[in-house]
């Protein structure tokens, strides 16, 4: 940038506007005293200037004068001390710079006065006393440039030579970068660049210094010159616009000089004629020194004059006309000089090579100088050069043929200079040089990176290098995809670039290069490019290619708007599904064409009926078609075929080119048959396309055809080997006669004609591949036409609208290719950069949905953890921590799963895989997943102690452990020492620092997020990774407590739980997967173990945790919990006690959500196991408590469940009595709801039998549960559970049938029957007291029986059940306890029965006056006598009425009383 900024002129000399900075303060007379005293005293040191006279006009001898030199200087020193503080406006800058310009010119001053002149003007000039403001002073600048470049002076050594030269080389220097730089004429301009040129070609004979300073100074004045560019007025004079006519003319002119290459400018040529530059190539330390045609200080001469005759840039010989080369400093100089130098490339093209010189030494300097002067041009002046049509023009044909020629130079120093423009331009003028970048890459960088072309390492370096800068600008790619893979006519530049860069990061075969390394770097510069686009990325763009339903005309096509995305979006997407077809088209029709016009047809690229323009433009603009194959149709001899041929010929532009040339450009498209025939059709009808453009040389379109057919046949002559005899100019003049209509072509023509086919064959025989040639002249002349009529250049900004098919082209390839550098590397930097690909990679993979990519990039960097490996390792954490690779690896493996784990898939097994060696090695936490973010309490408190005491991860191994001898001898000394402990050695510093590094690592991997922050991850990605942890923990068949892998195992279970509880909201999607693992587990374990304990106790919290938010599963969620009841015993009695607690706590936390009798029967199956097991029975009629206690959460649906659980607990002797009479009384309350359901469902009206049906089935229920607990060997538990029955028995409010007080009896009966033969059969140890049960159980069947009188009174059964109760008294009446009666019994059944009467008396149940009754009476009393024989008289004295109120008042009374009495 130095040299830039030196370089740039003034904002004064540049005219833009700009306010200019104030001129020095110097006063006039003190410079012009000073520099002239200068001079003068150089000059009379001098014998020749020293006291000489000359005389007068007479002759006089008496009278001297000064010479006119002198003279001059010394009335300058005069006139300058009168000028005034205004001299700046006044004085006319010639008459203080007239006497210094005089000596510059002179022939008669030596070297040290040409010097101290030029010292002196280089002041004036450096201090800008020649003001762009002064009078004349145009004139002035133009004079000081004439001066100097015809510069003569006299030779006195060659030291002061030199000298001269280097302060000729400082004053033009300071004309151009000086204020008035831009009152110079666009020749003087010129003349200064040309001076310089030939200062530089003396000084190869020269001293290194002014070799050194003479380049230098010639690339400051290009600086200088270019450097004005952007400040020069776009609006131009008319006659220096561009004419493209003349400019084409020229360029076509070119092909016919006779020189080594195509590309040589005949500019260049007639102006290094003019010039008459030659090269000395004899010189024994030659290094491309130059001297002029000028130079006569060779040792024969004693002068030097830089001026030489008609040899300056710009003499008119150009492409300008005289008259742009007298306006003032503007873009006609530029051109020129531009032309100049590219006529510098071309100047070692036709000159012989001294064999003792190396080639390559030779073939570099000069270019290299021209292009290090064209690419000081091109740097300062790209971003402008758009703005003047003339000057673009030129950069786009001439410049970038010239540069396409040298970028194949085998000189890596050529190369990269032409590089290096190529990218100025392409950075700033990509717009205008579509077609000429994409043959630059076509022709240069893509044949010159890969050695199969047959390039030098050191040109696929350079070459690679700049693919790599190009790579770096971040829309490149996506530019080159859209303007040439998606245009018809263009190469694939994108996918062959996409290919070099991968190919050539391969090592293949050898160990890592440097160029593997770069082509690396260009491939992630990329791909980060492409994920840098999509945060940009626009919702609204995403389009896809339109369905082509019909043919219409699309070679032509183009965008209507390049700037508006909605526009070329769907255009470049259009194209490049046309294309896309186009290629299949063309394999089709390479194996047949006749199947590949259907095809063509079939999707719409050709009419359904075939014409002739059609074909033929597929034929012209579709690459990759086999050019033999084309050849012969186009020669074919049926009418459509000749159609097509001529079709075919009018798509070319022939216009102002030559026969040859044209004849060049037609034949490359295909390849010529050999058939006469064949080629008599073909040359017709190019004779007829290019006599129809270019009349002016031919009379008739015959003339044409037969001087083409002439050409042919010399071109066979000349390039067959098995011509001997060849065909002289002579001869093909004499074959050429009298063809233009009767009359001769003009010789100078057909001789030029003869040697551009003898130094240049035309190829019959055309390449097949398009890509990665030589461009010729022929193709660039089509380019040139092509690039008129092509779309315009697409300039793609931040947003990603294609990066999805560059990424689908590209992505497989890229992470191929990574991961080759990426196993092969171990430098740092490199795994860098191979990390930023992966991770970049994976950003765009998720993005776009590409999840094959992803999937199989997450396996790929897997592998490169070296956590996969089976392979044994003494001390894996120091391994692990000492490898840089494979934690890099390992850090990107995590990053990708936690970032863009919603498109894993696959790969969730090797993620997992990673994990669980972590874990075996330690080197994961000790709590990995934490606490879930949806629950208050962690998952740990909630866990038994034995559940959370397991989940310890074990820590990190020490380092080394001495191995224990299992021999024989190891034994024996094992027995011998049982006490002493084998002593561990202690780690060093490095095993210490790379633990440390591996902690680190695994800290940065998060890998707990993976887990906790599922919940965020896809649908079907969370089913995958849930797969992958059921898969790595493995299905062993029988489980026990010496399972192999069981951490493994509990590890996956655990993280599996902690998934599912993340992922409440989509259970369903989870669950099946889930419960089947865990099923396994726990149907496959036979002995108690970690594996089992994980399995049940993550069942029950699962359950707990997801009951409130999953109505739909609540039932599957309680039905899975019925595994518990499948455990082994062994297996169920080591872990009944947690399970419990466990439970309980479900219950307490969800019995609101429970609601079906399939979940209730789940929980209280549970429940019920626990009565029975002395360390959970506690904790399990808790959880009963819970849900009988006030029927806080009984309901229909676990109503007799729970009363049957309150009976197993009632009648378990584990624990205290007080618990069974707990028990008891949560039975007994339980009624109380069945008479609540009752009363609700009366109120609710309707149709309430069935409900109402059900509720005495509970009922029944009920009662049958406290019959069984009434039998207890507990006197309190037997006698509370009596009582409790009574209660529920003679409860109001629920509506019970006549046959469920039926079954009730039958209940009761039973009851009384085992009661009896307990008291009867058993031990009075066993059954303590047991008369106090017996009258509580025959006190419960009278009350009883009263209490359904009314509804059973009315049944035909009645009298039987009459009969029945009445002989149940009787036996409890006549049973002896410990052999004999009880005295309570005695006392209170008589007057129990006496109420019993009394009532069925008063409600005329009983009667001796009913006749339908007779049988029941005389049963009753037959049965009332042998329990108390005077009843009878009691309830009905002999002068007691039937019935009387006040009696049955009386009697009805009798039984509340009598009820006390019993109560008391």
């Amino acid at each position: 940038m130095g040299g830039l900024r030196a370089a740039s002129p003034s904002p004064s000399g540049a005219g833009a506007g700009l306010e200019p900075r104030p001129p020095p303060c110097v006063a006039m007379a003190c410079v012009l005293s000073s520099e002239v005293a200068t001079v003068l005293a150089v000059m009379r040191r001098n014998v020749r200037w020293a006291g000489v006279r000359y005389g007068g006009d007479d002759g006089a001898d008496d009278e001297h004068l000064d010479h006119p030199l002198i003279a001059g200087l010394k009335s300058l020193r005069r006139r300058g001390a009168a000028w005034g503080p205004r001299w700046r406006d006044d004085v006319e800058p010639l008459l203080y710079l007239r006497p210094f310009l005089d000596v510059v010119r002179s022939d008669e001053t030596g070297a040290p006065i040409t010097g101290a002149a030029l010292s002196s003007l280089h002041k004036i000039v450096t201090l800008d006393l020649v003001a762009p403001c002064a009078p004349g002073a145009a004139e002035a600048m133009g004079a000081v440039v004439d001066a100097v470049t015809g510069c003569r002076f006299e030779v006195t050594d060659p030291a002061s030579e030199e000298a001269v030269l280097a302060r000729v080389l400082q004053v033009l220097l300071a004309c151009v970068r000086g204020h008035a730089a831009p009152a110079l004429a666009n020749r003087h301009v010129c003349a200064i660049v040309s001076t310089c040129f030939r200062v530089v070609q003396q000084a190869g004979t020269k001293g290194e210094l002014l070799q050194r300073v003479s380049r230098q100074t010639m690339q400051e004045v290009i600086r200088c010159v270019f450097a004005r560019l952007p400040y020069l007025d776009v609006d131009v004079p008319a006659h220096q616009q561009f004419n493209s006519t003349v400019l084409h003319h020229d360029l076509q002119v070119m092909h016919h000089v006779s020189l080594k290459h195509d590309f040589v400018s005949r500019k260049a040529h007639v102006f290094l004629l003019r010039c008459n530059v030659v090269f000395d190539l004899q010189g024994a330390d030659y290094k491309n020194q130059c001297s002029g045609a000028e130079e006569i200080g060779n040792g024969k001469n004693d002068y030097v004059c830089l001026n030489s005759s008609g040899d300056e840039v710009g003499d008119g010989s150009g492409v300008l006309p005289d008259k742009a080369m007298m306006e003032p400093f503007g873009v006609p100089c530029m051109i020129e000089i531009l032309q100049f130098m590219c006529s510098l490339l071309n100047i070692a093209e036709d000159m012989e090579v001294n064999p003792r010189i190396n080639p390559i030494d030779f073939d570099e300097d000069v270019p290299l100088f021209a292009l290090g002067l064209i690419n000081s041009a091109i740097e300062l002046s790209a971003s402008s050069i758009h703005k003047h049509p003339k000057l673009l023009a030129f950069v786009q044909d001439e410049l970038f043929r010239n540069l396409m020629h040298f970028g194949l130079s085998m000189s890596p120093l050529i190369l990269s200079t032409v590089c290096s423009i190529v990218f100025t331009l392409f950075y700033h003028l990509r717009h205008e040089l579509k077609l000429q970048i994409e043959a630059f890459f076509s022709c240069v960088i893509l044949r010159l990176a890969q050695s199969r072309y047959g390039a030098s390492y050191q040109q696929q370096e350079v070459a690679l290098e700049a693919l790599v800068d190009f790579c770096r600008q971040k829309e490149f790619m996506a530019e080159m995809y859209a303007n040439m893979d998606c245009d018809l006519q263009c190469s694939n530049i994108f996918e062959e670039l996409a290919n070099l860069l991968s190919k050539s990061a391969f090592p293949v075969n050898n160990p890592l290069s440097a160029l593997n390394v770069l082509a690396l770097d260009g491939l992630v510069s990329v791909i980060q490019s492409m994920a840098e686009r999509i945060d940009n990325a626009p919702q609204h763009h995403k389009q896809t290619a339109l369905e082509i339903n019909e043919y219409f005309p699309f070679w032509q096509l183009k965008c209507d708007s390049n700037t508006d995305p909605d526009q070329w979006v769907k255009f470049v997407h259009q194209q490049k599904s046309i294309k896309r077809k186009l290629m299949v088209g063309v394999e089709h029709f390479n194996r047949d064409k006749k199947k590949g016009f259907e095809y063509l047809q079939g999707v719409h690229l050709l009419p359904e009926k075939l014409d002739p323009q059609n074909v033929a433009l597929f034929f012209r603009y579709t690459p990759g078609l086999d050019k033999n194959l084309l050849g012969d149709y186009l020669g074919n001899h049926d009418e459509f075929s000749i159609q097509v041929l001529h079709e075919f010929a009018r798509t070319f532009d022939f216009k102002q080119m030559n026969l040859d040339a044209a004849l060049r450009l037609f034949l490359e498209t295909f390849r010529l048959p050999g058939e006469s025939q064949k080629i008599q059709r073909i040359l017709e009808a190019f004779s007829e396309r290019y006599y129809e453009q270019s009349p002016q040389m031919f009379v008739n379109r015959d003339a044409a055809l037969v001087l083409s057919y002439s050409v042919i046949m010399l071109n066979t002559d000349q390039h067959n080997v098995r011509v001997k005899k060849k065909m002289t100019e002579e001869d093909f003049i004499r074959n050429n006669r009298r063809i233009n209509g009767g009359n001769d072509l003009p010789r100078e023509f057909l001789s030029e004609l003869f040697y551009s086919i003898c130094r240049n064959e035309i190829k019959t025989i055309p390449e097949q591949v398009a890509g990665c040639s030589e461009m010729s002249f022929s193709r660039w002349v089509d380019l040139m036409w092509k690039s008129k009529r092509t779309s315009k250049y697409i300039a793609c900004d931040s947003y990603p609208f294609l990066d999805h098919d560059m990424f689908s082209a590209m992505a497989g390839s890229t992470v191929a290719a990574i991961s080759v550098v990426f196993d092969s590397v171990e430098h740092e930097e490199v795994l860098t950069v191979c990390i930023d690909g992966f991770l970049s990679v994976a950003k765009l993979a998720a993005f776009y949905h590409v999840e094959n990519v992803l999937n199989d990039l997450v396996v790929e960097l897997c592998k490169f953890t070296t956590l996969l490996s089976t392979s044994y390792i003494d001390d894996p954490v120091t391994t692990f921590g000492e490898d840089t690779k494979a934690r890099m690896a390992t850090e990107a493996v995590f990053t990708i799963a936690t970032t863009y784990g919603d498109h894993i898939h696959s790969g969730w097994r090797s993620i997992v895989d990673c994990i669980l060696r972590l874990h075996k090695i330690g080197l994961l936490p000790a709590r990995l997943t934490g606490d879930t973010a949806d629950d208050q309490d962690s998952s740990s408190d909630s866990l038994p102690s034995k559940l959370a005491s397991s989940a310890v991860v074990p820590q990190v191994l020490p380092v080394s452990t001495p191995k224990k001898s299992y021999g024989l001898m190891g034994r024996f000394s094992q027995l011998l020492y049982l006490d002493a402990e084998e002593p561990r050695s202690q780690p060093t510093e490095e095993q210490l620092a790379a633990q440390r590094n591996a902690a680190e690592t695994v800290k940065k991997c998060q890998i707990g997020t993976i887990f906790t922050e599922s919940k965020f991850l896809q649908a079907n990605s969370l089913k995958d990774l849930a797969s992958a942890l059921i898969q790595a923990a493995g299905r062993p068949q029988k489980i026990t407590s010496s399972l192999n892998d069981e951490g493994t195992a509990v590890f996956c279970l655990e993280l599996l739980i902690t998934v599912t509880l993340n992922n409440r909201d989509r259970i369903t999607s989870l669950w099946d997967d889930v419960y089947e693992h865990i099923a396994h587990i726990v149907q496959s374990t036979v002995m108690p173990c970690n594996l089992v304990e994980k399995a049940v106790f993550g069942l029950l919290i699962i359950c707990q945790r997801l009951l409130p938010y999953k109505e739909n599963l609540v039932d599957d969620l309680l039905k899975s919990l019925q595994l518990i009841l499948k455990l082994d015993a062994r297996v169920a009695d080591a872990y009944c006690e947690n399970i419990t607690l466990e439970v309980t706590r479900l219950v307490k936390a969800n019995a609101t959500h429970i609601k079906s009798h399939l979940g209730w029967r789940t929980i209280i199956s549970l429940l019920c196991i626990t009565a029975r097991h002395p360390d959970a029975s506690d904790a399990g009629f808790e959880a009963l408590v819970f849900i009988m206690s006030e029927g806080a959460h009984l309901s229909p649906n676990n109503f007799v469940l729970s009363v049957e659980a309150s009976r197993q607990f009632a009648e378990s002797r584990l624990g205290s009595a007080e618990r069974s009479i707990h028990a008891l009384n949560l039975m007994e309350g339980s009624v109380n709801c069945l008479t609540h359901w009752s009363r609700e469902v009366k109120e609710a009206g309707g149709d309430a039998n069935r409900i109402l049906e059900g509720i005495a089935e509970m009922w029944l229920r009920l009662v049958q549960a406290l019959r069984k607990v009434c039998t207890d060997q507990r006197e309190e538990v037997r006698n509370h559970a009596l009582l409790s029955l009574h209660r529920c028995l003679v409860v109001d409010g629920i509506a019970v049938s006549s046959s469920a007080w039926l079954m009730s009896f039958d209940i009761i009966f039973q009851l009384l029957d085992e009661l009896l033969e307990i008291a009867q059969n058993y031990s009075p140890k066993d059954f303590r007291n047991m008369e106090v049960s017996l009258l509580h159980a025959v006190k419960l069947l009278c009350k009883v029986f009263l209490q359904s009188l009314e509804d059973l009174s009315s049944q035909s059964s009645f009298g039987k059940l009459w009969l029945e109760v009445l002989d149940m008294i009787e036996k409890f009446m006549k049973v002896k306890v410990r052999g004999r009666r009880t005295e309570k019994l005695q006392e209170a059944i008589p007057e129990l029965v006496k109420n019993i009467l009394m009532v069925m008396k008063a409600s005329g149940i009983l009667s001796k006056t009913s006749t339908s009754e007779n049988s029941l009476w005389e049963a009753t009393w037959l049965q009332v006598d042998k329990i108390a024989p005077s009843l009878q008289a009691q309830v009905f004295p002999d002068n007691e009425g039937d019935s009387t109120t006040q009696g049955e008042q009386k009697i009805l009374d009798t039984p509340s009383q009598s009820d006390q009495n019993t109560e008391q």
